[in-house]
Parts: C-alpha cells; structure tokens; sequence
C-alpha cells in the first residue's frame, strides 16, 4: 500500500504545484511512512524531484525544499514497506528520459513481475536499476509508448500505449504518471483493487479548472477540491495542460472489487472510497462484532464483561459501536505516545520486543480488578496483540477478551500490501483458542468473513449484493488469476527483505553501543533465514577467522560492522543497497535558480 498524488495547475506558469502536493503527502502520511517524494514539471519540460527514505517532514527537511521544485504540475508519492528492498533507490516518483521524459508514482503489486523484466532485458533492451514492480511498470509503458515513433504524442497515442501495457500486466494498481510539458495522467487495474479519485477546483491564480488525482479523497477535501469522482476499474484518465480531463476505458472491467483492507485499517476514516464511507463501514463493523460476540459469550459472558477498550488508533470508530451494541461502558484506556523514539536503539532484543509498551500507556484504573474486552481492527502477526494482553494483566485485569474486526488473517497479501509471510501470521494453522492461548487472552472472537464484506456491501452505491472485495488474505481466494509459483518467489523476496532488515537493525545497534553478541555476528556475518522464519547470523567465516564469543572476529572488536583492528567485513552474506539514488537527469539539487 503507497499513497499516490498527481496534480496540474490551470496557470502553466504557475510555480506552486509541489507546495500542495507536499501538503497532501501529510494528508496521506498513513499510508506510507518508509518513502516519499514530489516531482514536478516546469515551463519548458523541465523536471525536478526530492526524494528519499523517511518521513514528508524527514525528505523535504520540514518544507524547506519545496521552494526548490518550481511547475505548474506534479506528482506525489508516499511508499509503504512491501516485499524487497527499501533502498533510496526505489523512492518514488520514478523518473525515464526517454521517449518523453515520464514519471511515474505507483500503488499496487505486479504479480508477473519476472514474465516483465525477461521482456524488458530480452526484447524492449530497456534496463532495470531497482527490485521495484513501479519501474518495471513505467518501463513497460514506456516501450509501449515509443512504438509510436513520434516526436510528439497526443491523448489517442497515450490511451493506446496504456491498452498495450494493461495486456502485458497482472496484478492491482493505481498509478499516476507525468508527460514533461504534456500533461498528468491516472490510470487504476481492472480489477479496481486498489483506490484512486479525482476532483477539481476553479484556478486560484487565473481562469480555468485545477484538477488532482489521489489514493485517498480526504486529500482532495482538504484542499478544497470538489466534483470528486472514482477512476473506474479499467480507466485511464488524461488531463492535458490547459484542456478538461478525458476519459477512456482502456481494459474491460474484469470485476470492482476494491481491497477490503483498505476499510478496515488503512484508510483514512473520513476518506470515502468508491464511494463507500469509511467511517460509516467502521462502525457497521462495530455492530456486527458487537452481534457476534454476544452469540459466542451468550448473555452471562456479557454481563461479565466490565468495560470495552479500543486499541488505538483505527479500532476508535468501531469499537464505541461494539460497546453500544451490547450496552457496556466504553473507555479509551489505552493511551498512545505518537513521537516514539525508534526501538533499534534500544539495548538487546528483548527491550525492543517490548517497544510497544513505549507507544502505548494503559491507564491503571481502568483496568484493575475489571474484566475487559479490547477491540482492535485486525491481528496479524500477534506479537503486538500478546504484548498488549500482557500490559492489561499488568494493570489488573482479571479477564482479558480480546475482539478483532477483522477475520483470521491466513494468506499472504499479494496486491502491494506486505503484512507478512503465511507462517508468521498468528492465525495460520491456528484457531480461535489456539490463538486465545498464543496470545495470553483468555478468549479471541473474530468477525466473520461475510460480516465484514457486508459491512462495507450494504453501503455501496452500487448493487449491494453483487458488490465484490478483495478478501484473498482472509480465504486465499483472490480476485486475479495467481499462480502457485508466485508465493514461492514472494517468500524468497520477503525473506531477503526480513534478513536485509534485521541485519541493518544490528547494524544500527552495533552503532549506538547496544548490540548483544548475536547481533555483534550478525552485523559481520550477515544473517540467514531458518525454517521457522527467523533471522539469525549466518555461520560465515571473515577473512579466514569466524566471529567468537563477546562479538569478536579473529580476537579483534567489531564496531559498526567493521573488525576494529583492520579485519573488515568482506564476507557480509547481505549487501542492503540504502543511500543510492536512481539514475534521472534531474535529480534534486541539479539546476540553478531562475532556469
């Protein structure tokens, strides 16, 4: 899951496209915290870009750079962590010289990826520079776009390119992409998996309409955008500079089945997607549960219950309605401290196990001596959820229910959601009181699949009983045509992922003076995968020696990942790519002021 923006100004000599766009980064901050950047267009063709690892506030040093990106459109982009590397070089927008010079932001997964990059080596000899599905996808629009063999291109050369692009891909995306001196474009999967809006405003600065695309439309809201309108399953759209925008059907809609996730946790809840009101569905979730842990406690199960606790942030909005429905006192006992230092500086793996405890505060009183019920949207993993369970017995709860949302979370996602592999999600092979028991909870109740894919049907604007959602996480059914060898590459990538980042973790510990002596071996010998999925150091040895006891190589002390006393670390089994940028012509920082 990314946040994707695009935006064109009606004044084309405009200057102020990447002061909005860098507002609606915030706005859409949820939804990816790992990169983000803006590109934009000026007058003549010229693009410019600031990007890189971190935070809006972090990237665009507190809005000091934007004053550096001069145009009149642009392009946004805000990355959530997913299945590979998260190396600066895969912060978006992606940028391509030729035909054209394109860039392009990217929500979504490719599930074919290996199918399109034998393409892009073997026949369009265009190269790769990252792991990233969104480069592969840019390229591959690219190629099709440079079949035209012109020197300019118009709105028909582009719809036909983006038809071209869809025969080749597979998978759910939303995209946005920029024509130097051409004009934005917006185009989303067949499927509809993931969201995307577009809305318009009159000019602020001249005549005609100002229009913007985003994943989210509170986006569009807070910066008085109204008209607002979904890109259909199969939809592109073409907004050239100073002209209205058009639309096209560029692949039959193979179905609308927007990712149910995106109700549940990741949206915003005053965003409407599809148009379906994410608060609104929220709460129908709260009801729903509410009904379905009153048939699995019975009426004295209820009664026993003293209390309902939201799990912040996104449980607020249903679990007050859960509470209602079975007329129980709601508290938001559960406090939660949003400027938390990062737990790698804390000293061992045991402490940063416990990080939860320094994001959030359970409030004493309304725990001790009652017996509670806390709500919270989903449970992946159930380290989180054990923890928690762990801090309401240690503030005296005598009973601890603990509620989710959402169904048992079994399979892999697969459409650019990377929640984590089958076999370390808590409620793979496991039950409800397997789950209850892994946990410390004295009972776990989940809501039902088809209570949650009602809860958002029943407000559809479309026919409510036909209404479709990607569910594949909950079922293993999914809504594009998968390939079984396509997990097995997902788990290579996703366990090269985990190892880069527990290896760089170490790294980070080694640094700051805190690392134990299995993360001393790890920082030198790079780590490898077992078969339970945990990372641990790899059995190398360095330079003819093999890390020792106390975190020594050859009798040497390692710091930073390097032998103190000259053996350095030549043998590292990974090799995470962090700082680089991609190769583009202008990158932040390459022109001089007033070009």
């Amino acid at each position: 899951m990314c946040g994707i923006l695009a935006l064109i100004l009606s004044n084309s000599i405009s200057t102020s496209a990447a002061a909005e766009l860098h507002d609606a980064l915030y706005l859409l901050q949820h939804r990816g915290q790992d990169a983000c950047g803006i590109a934009t267009c000026a007058a003549g063709g010229r693009i410019y870009q600031c990007k890189g690892n971190g935070l809006a506030s972090k990237v665009f040093h507190e809005g000091s750079r934007v004053q550096d990106l001069p145009g009149f459109m642009g392009l946004g982009h805000l990355r959530y962590p997913t299945a590979g590397s998260s190396a600066n070089a895969e912060a978006q927008p992606f940028y391509v010289n030729s035909p054209y010079g394109i860039c392009f932001a990217h929500n979504g997964n490719l599930i074919n990826a290996p199918e399109l990059k034998r393409f892009l080596d073997y026949d369009a000899h265009r190269h790769i520079n990252t792991d990233s599905d969104s480069e592969l996808m840019l390229n591959i629009f690219a190629n099709e776009l440079n079949e035209t063999k012109k020197a300019r291109v118009n709105e028909e050369d582009l719809f036909s390119s983006l038809e071209r692009m869809y025969r080749r891909c597979v998978g759910g995306w939303a995209c946005t992409a920029m024509l130097a001196g051409f004009g934005i474009i917006g185009f989303r999967d067949p499927y509809g998996i993931r969201p995307m809006v577009l809305g318009s405003r009159p000019s602020r600065d001249g005549e005609g309409m100002d229009y913007m695309m985003a994943s989210e439309s509170v986006a569009l809201d807070q910066l008085e955008f109204t008209n607002i309108v979904d890109i259909k399953p199969g939809q592109a759209v073409i907004i050239k500079k100073g002209s209205p925008p058009v639309f096209r059907q560029v692949h039959p809609q193979l179905a609308y089945a927007p990712d149910i996730f995106e109700y549940v946790y990741f949206a915003r809840p005053d965003t409407i997607l599809d148009g379906i009101s994410v608060l609104r569905c929220r709460e129908i979730m709260g009801e729903k549960l509410g009904a379905t842990i009153q048939k699995a406690l019975g009426p004295a199960g209820v009664k026993d219950i003293d209390v309902v606790i939201p799990l912040p942030e996104t449980a607020l909005t249903c679990a007050p309605k859960v509470a209602d429905y079975l007329g129980i006192q709601y508290c938001t006992a559960f406090v939660k401290n949003r400027y938390i230092f990062r737990t790698f500086i804390m000293p061992g793996q045991e402490a940063r196990q416990k990080g939860v405890r320094r994001k959030l505060n359970a409030i004493k009183s309304e725990f001790k001596g009652r017996n509670v019920l806390l709500v919270d949207d989903s449970i992946v993993r159930g380290t989180t959820s054990r923890e928690i369970v762990s801090m309401a017995r240690d503030a005296g709860a005598r009973k601890v229910i603990v509620a989710s949302c959402a169904p048992p979370i079994t399979h892999a996602h697969i459409y650019g959601i990377d929640l984590a592999s089958p076999r370390e999600l808590v409620a793979h092979e496991r039950d409800a009181s397997a789950i209850a028991a892994h946990i410390g909870a004295d009972a776990v109740i989940y809501q039902s699949l088809e209570d949650l894919k009602r809860s958002c049907a029943e407000l559809s604007p479309r026919d409510p009983a036909t209404q479709e959602f990607e569910v594949g996480v909950f079922c293993g059914k999914y809504v594009t045509p998968v390939d079984d060898s396509y997990f097995e590459r997902l788990e290579k990538v996703r366990g090269k992922s985990k190892r880069m980042k527990v290896v760089e973790e170490a790294k980070e510990a080694v640094l700051h003076g805190v690392a134990d002596e299995q993360e001393v071996k790890m920082a030198a010998n790079g780590g490898k995968v077992r078969e339970d999925g945990k990372v641990v150091p790899a059995e190398r040895k360095l330079d003819g020696g093999a890390i020792g006891a106390g975190g020594k190589v050859n009798g040497h002390s390692m710091m930073n990942g390097h032998a103190v006393n000259g053996v350095n670390e030549s043998a590292e089994v990974v090799q995470p790519v962090r700082e680089s940028m991609d190769i583009s012509l202008h990158n932040f920082g390459d022109y001089t002021e007033g070009t």
